[in-house]
């Protein structure tokens, strides 16, 4: 596909420091086994006197010619390079577009380029591979075929499955992902939603894509908890540690760092920053470390990396960087934290036996997708502020927990289970969790949906309708996450029946899904009662401390109810304090969120506030006050 690629300039541009000059290969093709030709750079750091080098082989669809600009692991510098590196184009793809066929075998094709480069008078015959994404799910599926002189990989922010989920998680379809493949050449729409159950088809595929007993080599997988493939990584790698070769099996590890999964703008794997933070203590590990697994096993330095435990893990909000054996640690419980009608998540469940809140949705006015995991090259990538274009709309409820007084450790599988009804036959069902700062920035962690037609199950005869009236459970997943939240921060759930354009948003007709038609706006309920009690599912070490209810000291505020402005008069304990102050409207919304120093008295313009009732609540790190006011 003779497609540029502006997400891999940018790659090339931003990972590998491109400098003015250009690197020159040497030009060549690998003859694959069925007489074509496959086009490949090859890189050598010195050419005179019969030097032979161990070879990092990428295999890429993105246009082999943008690591000219600088290669991985090296930059430019590739004269001071232990390494020398082939560059090769996938076939169908630049430079190997003429040896396309019908359904490529990408693993042999790699058992290929492994073993001609092993033939080479410049090659000492050990091979490594190295690559992000598509470009590290080849290296499994090369690693699967085991060329004798495959040596070890690196694969990064990539798993060799091919499941579901990954395209139609809590069956709905990501919307934003399938879209990018087919604008980088993949194609692969068609095929996905033709098979937008689950199915024979896709029981094979995950069957089929899922070997890690298969993998004879050791392998470094490197992912990000920003990205969208913590969960396959994971499971692909504890597969490893169980089912590959006993004399490989303790020879993988894993590092997982707080990345994006990259390809277009500033953050990439091994970048000091992601989305709207920064991480400056993960900046380089991934090419540190990198460098470190291929000297050992291509060079054989003794450099300490057999010391290193099997998990590298970065812990963020702590920032720190931890050496595990297993993932997630011991001492995290799986914890209800319920959703109350009030805005509020609480270690216990309402007590009131009916208790709900309106949640409509539009089809044609989706909540917006902003960061995230996404790959989309027009969207944000990573943790952004949701306060202002998603948490701010109508059709999104809030819920936040008082300020942490205690730091509270996440590592796991968070979840929701939501109790809800409609007056449509489907809708979706979504889920944000955030961190929210001193400063009322609520910055994205995880996300999640379910399409309530698929909430028992994704095959065909799995699907069934809403009845309107009917309350039904829902689960929805999120991706895997080591997260802190740390003291003085509070933990947030936004609950919304869309997040477009990361996954489809559903027309609410219980019609085909993925075709043109009308759309049907949805009435949805969420219940928080003792009945029906809405929760997330948090993998954490403590909560009932951390978030235990502080004393509530009731305000007195004038006029009430008010017109254009509202005095509270604050109690001593607030004064010349910097406060937390919050307006909720009657449906649980959070529609107002300030950090303001205050000193006697609180003055709040209530004008912009439509006719009805409101909760204030104003807190400090150890006190909190609230009170109903009427507009």
């Amino acid at each position: 596909m003779q497609k540029t690629s502006i997400l891999f300039f940018v790659l090339a541009i931003v990972c590998f420091s491109m400098k003015a000059q250009l690197l020159t290969p040497s030009v060549d093709s690998i003859p694959a086994r069925d007489s074509k030709k496959l086009a490949v750079d090859i890189y050598l750091p010195d050419t005179t006197g019969g030097i032979t080098y161990p070879t990092i082989l990428v295999q890429t669809p993105y246009n082999r010619q943008w690591y000219r600009f600088g290669l991985p692991l090296v930059g430019i510098d590739l004269a001071n390079s232990p390494f020398a590196f082939v560059v090769l184009d996938w076939r169908c793809f630049y430079g190997s577009a003429s040896a396309c066929v019908a359904s490529p075998d990408r693993g042999k094709d790699g058992y290929d380029a492994v073993e001609w480069i092993a033939s080479q008078t410049w090659s000492d015959g050990q091979i490594a591979t190295w690559g992000p994404s598509a470009l590290g799910r080849v290296q499994y599926m090369t690693a699967k075929e085991k060329p004798p002189h495959l040596v070890c990989a690196v694969p990064l922010v990539a798993g060799p499955q091919y499941s579901y989920e990954e395209y139609f998680p809590g069956g709905v379809a990501r919307t934003e992902y399938i879209e990018q493949l087919d604008g980088l050449g993949f194609g692969m729409s068609p095929i996905l939603y033709a098979n937008v159950h689950y199915n024979f088809s896709w029981s094979y595929s995950e069957l089929t894509t899922f070997y890690p007993d298969s993998i004879n080599i050791p392998m470094f997988m490197i992912g990000g908890w920003y990205d969208h493939t913590p969960m396959p990584m994971i499971d692909f790698f504890n597969g490893l540690r169980t089912s590959s070769p006993i004399s490989v099996r303790n020879k993988h590890k894993l590092l997982m760092g707080p990345w994006v999964h990259g390809g277009h703008g500033a953050a990439y794997v091994g970048s000091d920053s992601a989305g709207a933070l920064t991480y400056p203590m993960a900046t380089g590990a991934s090419d540190s470390l990198a460098l470190m697994f291929l000297k050992y096993h291509l060079l054989g330095s003794t450099n300490g990396w057999d010391t290193l435990s099997a998990i590298i893990n970065f812990q963020v909000g702590e920032n720190q960087w931890q050496h595990l054996n297993s993932w997630p640690q011991s001492g995290l419980a799986e914890t209800n934290i319920y959703l109350r009608s009030n805005g509020s998540l609480n270690a216990n469940m309402s007590s009131l036996a009916n208790d709900s809140l309106n949640l409509d949705y539009d089809p044609r006015n989706p909540s917006p997708t902003i960061g995230g995991p996404t790959l989309r090259a027009d969207l944000l990538q990573g943790p952004y502020d949701q306060a202002p274009l998603v948490e701010s709309r109508s059709d999104v409820l809030v819920f936040t927990s008082p300020v942490l007084t205690n730091n509270v450790r996440m590592q796991g599988y968070p979840k929701a289970v939501l109790y809800v009804s409609s007056d449509c036959k489907d809708t979706d069902f979504a889920i944000r969790i955030t961190d929210v700062y001193p400063d009322g920035r609520s910055m994205i962690l995880l996300d999640g949906i379910r399409r309530a037609r698929f909430r028992n199950g994704f095959a065909t005869t799995d699907t069934v309708f809403m009845q309107n009236g009917m309350v039904y459970p829902i689960e929805i997943e999120t991706n895997p996450t080591s997260f802190t939240f740390l003291a003085g921060h509070r933990i947030r759930v936004d609950i919304s029946s869309s997040n477009y354009p990361r996954f489809n948003a559903n027309m609410n007709d219980g019609g085909t899904m993925y075709v043109a038609g009308d759309t049907t706006i949805a009435h949805n309920i969420m219940y928080c009662s003792s009945t029906y009690p809405s929760r997330v599912v948090l993998p954490i070490d403590i909560f009932a401390v951390s978030l235990s209810e502080k004393n509530t000291i009731k305000l007195i505020a004038y006029p009430n109810p008010c017109t254009d402005w509202l005095t509270v008069e604050l109690p001593e304990v607030f004064r010349n304090r910097l406060l937390t102050i919050q307006i909720i409207d009657a449906s649980g919304r959070l529609i107002f969120n300030e950090n303001r120093f205050v000193a006697n008295q609180l003055i709040l313009e209530t004008a912009q506030l439509k006719t009805g009732s409101y909760t204030i609540t104003i807190e400090t790190g150890s006190e909190k006050g609230s009170l109903t006011i009427i507009r």
